[in-house]
């Protein structure tokens, strides 16, 4: 599937409620699993918590948000349907109690799975045991819910951004016009939402404390992500809040470039043309070769996730066009 589209009600990455959104998580690196096309090998990793093997399979506590950990069950489930050379409705017609529907939601990662749905359908795949008892395993994680899944002022298009934005090992993006939300100071992020809907103090703060707690859980993990971040001059140069705020956000942004997996750099003005000029995007990149790397695109309602090798690709390459003309944040003046 080339593309996904999800969609809100309402503008802003974390703001609004959702009145259409499809629930379509993508690749993990954290919480994921290589398998051999004969069903011979089969590695789980989750987090860096104490670990249990069972036969071949190594299997940890989940790190990531159950949307993420459903996409990755259901990636390899599906995998192992089709290395069984079984179809969907060959699987309905084996009598398992699972119709096609539900099938379909199970691979897509669009529902929480039972253990013994998860069983079921290896026994059926000719699963061995090890690979049976890690999948079962990693159906736990499928309900298990993270801060974000929990929180009923994130939209549940962006629920997924963040899974997939905790588990991914490299994160590289371009903003023209405003700094991202995993760079904000608080007072930016006030001026932001208040630019963008009536004043609520209230909700503001709630939003401002949401954003926060989605900074601190990616700049705490351990290994840390690397960081590659492209800001346009406006984004700098715009006096959002007012000269004292943009001073101490500009400041912010350079105390954070001084970390070793962090880079923000600034495409001048004085570039003229450049090759992103079409809007903001970030590549978000995983470890694992099972789990593809993902284009995320953001509008005012909802985001769009792209993972075919030949869209991600173009990406990478107007990214690195712009990364040769960008300069420090620390030399920006």
């Amino acid at each position: 599937m080339p593309r996904f589209r999800l969609e809100s009600g309402s503008a802003g990455e974390e703001s609004g409620k959702v009145t259409a959104a499809a629930t379509v998580a993508l690749a993990p690196s954290v919480i994921t699993a290589g398998l051999a096309v004969d069903n011979t090998a089969l590695q789980v990793r989750w987090s860096a918590s104490p670990s249990t093997r069972v036969g071949k399979a190594e299997v940890r506590v989940p790190v990531t948000g159950q949307r993420v950990v459903r996409r990755a069950l259901g990636r390899r489930l599906t995998r192992l349907r089709t290395a069984s050379g079984m179809s969907r409705r060959d699987v309905v017609e084996a009598r398992l109690g699972i119709s096609e529907p539900t099938l379909h939601r199970i691979e897509t990662g669009k529902v929480p799975v039972t253990g013994a749905n998860v069983r079921a359908l290896c026994w059926l795949y000719s699963a061995d045991q090890s690979i049976t008892d890690a999948l079962a395993d990693l159906a736990l994680g499928t309900s298990q819910q993270e801060w974000w899944d929990a929180s009923p002022v994130i939209p549940e298009w962006f629920k997924l951004y963040v899974g997939l934005e905790a588990s991914a090992s490299r994160m590289s993006g371009y903003d023209g016009e405003i700094v991202p939300g995993e760079l904000q100071t608080p007072e930016y992020a006030r001026a932001i939402f208040g630019a963008e809907q009536p004043v609520d103090s209230e909700l503001a703060e709630r939003h401002i404390k949401l954003r926060l707690q989605r900074q601190k859980t990616l700049f705490a993990r351990n290994p840390p992500i690397h960081l590659v971040t492209v800001l346009g001059e406006g984004a700098l140069t715009r006096p959002v809040g007012g000269d004292q705020v943009m001073k101490g956000q500009i400041e912010h942004l350079r105390r954070l470039s001084r970390e070793d997996t962090v880079d923000i750099r600034v495409l001048p003005f004085s570039v003229g043309a450049h090759a992103a000029m079409a809007g903001a995007f970030r590549i978000l990149e995983f470890d694992d070769p099972d789990d593809p790397d993902v284009v995320y695109l953001e509008s005012h309602v909802g985001a769009l996730y792209l993972e075919e090798q030949v869209e991600v690709d173009e990406y990478r390459r107007i990214f690195d066009l712009i990364g040769k003309d960008a300069i420090p944040v620390g030399e920006f003046r």
